[in-house]
């Protein structure tokens, strides 16, 4: 009982092998760009961070923490970094997160009204939860260098 090898199996075996090692080669020179364009790209960022900019003014637990900011450059870097973060073709060129945040002793639960307010300034721009989730799960990791445990 050998196994029988025909033309129809090497060609079967030549096109699946091809379509395989060239959805790897297209994934590996491809960015992913699919949480970008579920945020509405640069345009769609640039609008969240604005509403997420009012919130934070509005909001008493944090807006001390903004006070005496240059708000364009804020919502310039914030888009661009977000931009960036989320697959897209923009590149964040503002302070490391660690050296931004060094003097301002955010609490976890300053931290988590941020998150709040960006979640509220998502849904406010019909954000899907699951690209809302996504960006969360993507800023995480900043968590260590914001808050400075």
């Amino acid at each position: 009982m050998g196994l029988r090898i025909t033309k129809t199996t090497i060609a079967a075996l030549l096109i699946t092998t091809g379509l395989v090692l060239g959805g790897c080669q297209s994934l590996q020179h491809e960015p992913d760009n699919r949480l970008y364009m579920q945020l509405g790209e640069r345009s769609g960022i640039a609008d969240v961070v604005e509403d997420l900019l009012y919130l934070i003014v509005a909001d008493e637990r944090i807006n001390h923490q903004y006070k005496g900011m240059n708000v364009a450059q804020f919502h310039r870097n914030l888009t661009d970094q977000l931009c960036e973060l989320s697959g897209g073709p923009c590149t964040y060129t503002g302070r490391e997160m660690r050296e931004l945040h060094a003097d301002m002793g955010i609490t976890a639960t300053q931290f988590n009204a941020l998150a709040e307010n960006l979640i509220l300034a998502m849904e406010k721009n019909r954000i899907p939860t699951a690209a809302q989730n996504q960006l969360i799960k993507r800023l995480l990791p900043m968590y260590p260098d914001i808050r400075h445990l």
